[in-house]
């Protein structure tokens, strides 16, 4: 089977419907968002802030900042 062939049996849009995705979207989201809070807590903004922003528990937070 060749990249064509594979194309023509997923769409796109297909591909981003399954949970394989949207799992691996969801942990590339979370993944990025810890790895900014460093950062963010070296602006100034405090832990909770910071987990009110992103959408994150305060425990995350915490751990992403050690």
């Amino acid at each position: 089977m060749d990249t064509e062939e594979i194309e023509e049996m997923f769409v796109l849009s297909d591909l981003k419907q399954t949970r394989v995705y949207q799992q691996a979207f969801a942990e590339g989201e979370l993944r990025g968002k810890l790895l900014a809070v460093p950062a963010i807590l070296a602006a100034g903004l405090s832990i909770e802030q910071i987990a009110q922003a992103l959408s994150l528990s305060v425990d995350e937070v915490r751990q992403a900042a050690q």
